[in-house]
């Protein structure tokens, strides 16, 4: 018996041996359907927000594109996508596209629609708590943030982090609900960590279709955004620079958006020429 024990032992140690010698993953390591938190730091909602994300992969919801943007949050059915010949039983396909599953998770989370919206209205929300750079990597990143790829103008591309390099994602037609990989690609633009509680800062709302935010200031600056709609935006100062003639209004002001790390002329801001209760750029 106790030769039986110690040759077990010593298959144990060679074969734990040999797993790290050719690479193979820990024991611990989570498997490779394996969702729901793998870091610890999340917040009870972004917890939450996971669980309702896993919930639909457990019960292989379909991807599919414009899922998830009804009325209220939840599956529906999509549509052809034109760019992406995959998509073409979308309309008959049940689901999620990528920005669809995120506003579902939140909303199942916080009992509230706060992220309605396409990719790019959920990566520049107004909600933000923190913000993170492609240069930062993952390291800062906790369950729950969310990941964004594209470019500041077209951001096409959201999912759901989790945690050790993983993340849940509404990918692309053709497929199911799935956990992947985070891929820190060229395309990689950031992350944005969800505020679910009262929102801080003046906010205020836009007006207007396709108004430009501005890296400076000025008309000729470069184009970092433009809103698509009427769009809610924290606004953290305001000041006189380039006058602006635009919609029968004339104003020098620019508002600074720290979201979208951007100005915008305050002739697309609901309100007076100087807004109420912001204070002065620096």
């Amino acid at each position: 018996m106790i030769r039986r024990i110690r040759r077990t032992l010593v298959g144990s140690v060679l074969g734990a041996l040999l797993a790290l010698l050719l690479g193979a993953p820990a024991t611990t390591a989570a498997a490779a359907d394996d969702c729901r938190p793998l870091a610890s730091g999340a917040s009870p909602a972004a917890e939450q927000a996971i669980a309702a994300a896993c919930e639909e992969v457990a019960a292989g919801t379909w991807y599919s594109w414009g899922g998830g943007h009804g009325p209220q949050p939840g599956p529906t059915y999509g549509q052809v996508d034109p760019e992406d010949p995959a998509s073409e039983h979308d309309p008959e396909r049940r689901g999620f596209d990528c920005s669809g599953l995120v506003r579902y998770a939140y909303a199942r989370a916080t009992g509230e629609d706060l992220l309605n919206g396409v990719a790019s209205a959920q990566y520049y929300t107004h909600r933000a708590a923190a913000r993170f750079t492609p240069d930062q990597g993952l390291a800062p990143l906790l369950p729950g943030d969310l990941l964004a790829w594209g470019t500041s103008d077209h951001l096409k591309h959201i999912a759901i982090y989790l945690g050790a390099g993983r993340m849940v994602e509404a990918r692309q037609s053709g497929t199911k609900l799935m956990v992947s990989d985070v891929r820190l690609n060229s395309a990689y633009f950031g992350a944005v960590r969800v505020d679910t509680g009262p929102v801080t800062g003046p906010v205020f709302a836009t007006w207007g279709n396709g108004v430009w935010t501005k890296a400076e200031p000025a008309v000729a600056a470069r184009r970092v955004y433009a809103f698509p709609g009427p769009t809610t935006i924290r606004v953290r100062c305001q000041k006189h620079a380039e006058r602006v003639t635009a919609e029968g209004y004339t104003n020098d002001v620019w508002s600074y958006l720290p979201d979208y790390r951007a100005w915008v002329t305050n002739i697309y801001i609901q309100g007076p020429a100087w807004l109420d209760g912001v204070p002065d750029c620096p």
